[in-house]
């Protein structure tokens, strides 16, 4: 099994103590002690995979038993909330400088000469926009914090970015469209501009488009991490989008299904993070950049499944469909529920940068299509085919608090 590990086990098994010590931590829990009663402490990494995986549930429970803190000296303790969108909001803890000296050491596409555009939301208890800045602070580069933006504000700070030369920028995918997109729109260009830095969601194929038109020099710098994992591995724009090289401190195992677990060997990480899963799949590889070593290889979720009416939905394949769709940039399901029934299932429909509209025929003619071919819509809605409904919207639904855009969002209707 040692062969599914991100690290070969000459190089794992002497920071493994760290593992036995999260194992002690969770057994400490009352309400898991039973789930680790029969395990052996793990010094090998065949052992560790033998270890039952952590989900976000028992995470959750652990860190209410033990509510961490750093060791003395090491700073404030940062409490942040992840979640909420589609599932109940999770809390993780992390030190001043959110473990980043690590990540800095690995990975500095940042430097001393660049101006950045911090775009990561920073209100409601979100990490990545103080994340983003603590690299930013070790790179010693200049930092525009921005904050939230209005639509009628794109133009003027856009107009700003280019006088004041800037040259790097971050966010989330679905933020970094609306600066880009705004930009495009209104024939604006970010002539200096040459990194673009993401975290937070999977890279958004059509910012390359957006990208190409905008500030055609910039070039994409990714991180793949969680709220309870911090950064796990990250890629330069040698690396294909999908594909992440894990930090020397995170160990990722590849299980059944391809389901992805993490275990953080950094002996200061203050979430139990021991055979964590975050409902990600993936896979190892050898990454085209030629950076010795295997790279993590991110299939997507496989916890897109939803019950509607009883039968299991699979968001990820219905927005795919809808997305190769001629005109159509982005998906998005929306399902509004009455006293917990799914009472309407709606795909929402984003039209291309390039103004391609997707007229009615069309919407009417792919709702057909999705409703006969897919088993739980043309089952779920068999008495009431009008409860199933796509339609062309000018945004998509996005989290106030973070400006993510999940697939799926869930409401109760009224």
């Amino acid at each position: 099994m040692t062969d599914l590990f991100s690290l070969p086990p000459a190089t794992a098994g002497p920071q493994l103590h760290v593992a036995r010590r999260t194992l002690e931590r969770l057994r400490s829990v009352p309400e898991l002690a039973q789930r680790y009663a029969d395990c052996g402490a793990p010094r090998t990494l065949d052992d560790l995979a033998a270890l039952p995986p952590l989900d976000k549930d028992g995470l959750n429970t652990a860190l209410a038993h033990l509510q961490p803190r750093a060791e003395r000296g090491a700073g404030a303790t940062w409490l942040f909330q992840s979640g909420g969108s589609t599932g109940a909001p999770k809390v993780g803890h992390a030190p001043t400088g959110f473990y980043m000296t690590g990540v800095h050491a690995q990975w500095q596409p940042l430097d001393r000469d660049d101006v950045f555009v911090n775009a990561w939301g920073a209100g409601r208890m979100w990490g990545a926009h103080f994340l983003a800045a603590a690299l930013a602070d070790l790179s010693g580069c200049r930092i525009l914090a921005v904050g939230s933006v209005t639509t009628d504000e794109y133009a003027d700070w856009l107009t700003f970015f280019a006088a004041t030369g800037v040259t790097a920028i971050g966010g989330t995918p679905s933020v970094l469209r609306l600066w880009f997109a705004h930009a495009r729109a209104a024939g604006l260009e970010l002539p200096a501009l040459r990194k673009v830095l993401w975290l937070g969601e999977a890279w958004q194929p059509q910012l390359a488009a957006d990208l190409a038109a905008v500030a055609p020099q910039a070039r994409r710098w990714g991180m793949f991490g969680s709220t309870e994992t911090w950064v796990v591995g990250t890629n330069t724009p040698d690396c294909p989008a999908d594909t992440f090289h894990p930090l020397p401190e995170q160990l990722v195992h590849v299980g059944a299904q391809d389901l992805l677990d993490f275990t953080t060997l950094n002996p200061d990480m203050l979430n139990p993070v021991l055979r964590y899963r975050t409902g990600d799949a993936g896979t190892l590889l050898a990454c085209p950049c030629g950076r010795p070593g295997p790279a993590m290889r991110v299939l997507g979720r496989r916890d897109s499944v939803v019950q509607v009416r009883g039968l299991g939905l699979h968001v990820d394949e219905l927005i795919a469909r809808a997305e190769r769709e001629p005109g159509v940039s982005r998906a998005q399901v929306l399902i509004t529920e009455q006293r917990g029934r799914a009472a309407t299932v709606e795909l929402l429909l984003l039209t291309g940068p390039d103004g391609t509209a997707t007229g009615p025929a069309d919407v009417e003619r792919l709702r057909r299509q999705l409703l006969s071919a897919t088993f739980t819509l043309s089952t779920a809605f068999q008495h009431d085919p009008e409860s199933f409904r796509v339609r062309p919207v000018d945004e998509l639904i996005s989290n106030d608090r973070t400006g993510k855009t999940a697939g799926l969002v869930v409401r109760e209707g009224s």
